[in-house]
């Protein structure tokens, strides 16, 4: 049974995925409004992925027969000033995931609710490869700008991302 604090903390990560869905679709539009579909590709499936890690906290919860709680959140930053701060918007808010994930875990360590420390294990992976991805791209925007043709080029290798669920 999960203490209160931890079952507010996991509901709390729940809607927090939630938001990040639509900071991602927020990046997405900027990218499609500035005619960079590929990029806009890339943020639309990241926002998926999102989806998918909020409805892996959903489902967790019920699993062990409490109950998430859907809550509102503010409205994703919808200014942007280029492709690349987008990126690196992109990172500050993966790294304020991982900081929510690594507190979620420390807590459920400390309350040795082991379930919980192995659901969230999955999630701390998952953010190692998160950040590592928005970084490698942030230093591929850093080494061609000011290029239009190797940015249409990296536009069309991120029109081919897609989104498969990892179990």
């Amino acid at each position: 049974m999960l203490s209160e604090k931890l079952l507010n903390g996991l509901n709390e990560q729940m809607n927090f995925e939630f938001y990040s869905a639509h900071a991602y679709m927020a990046m997405a539009a900027y990218c499609s409004a500035e005619g960079l579909d590929g990029f806009a590709n890339f943020f639309l499936v990241q926002a998926e992925e999102e989806r998918f890690h909020a409805m892996k906290f959903y489902n967790f919860i019920n699993a062990l027969g409490e109950r998430a709680v859907m809550t509102g959140f503010p409205a994703p930053n919808n200014e942007f000033t280029s492709v690349r701060d987008c990126f690196e918007k992109a990172l500050a808010h993966e790294k304020e995931v991982t900081r929510r994930i690594y507190k979620l875990s420390d807590l459920a360590l400390d309350e040795r609710e082991h379930a919980t420390m192995n659901f969230l294990k999955w999630f701390i992976d998952e953010q190692v490869e998160e950040e590592s991805m928005f970084d490698t791209l942030i230093q591929k925007l850093k080494r061609i700008e000011g290029d239009s043709n190797s940015l249409f080029m990296l536009d069309n290798e991120l029109a081919q991302r897609t989104f498969t669920p990892e179990p």
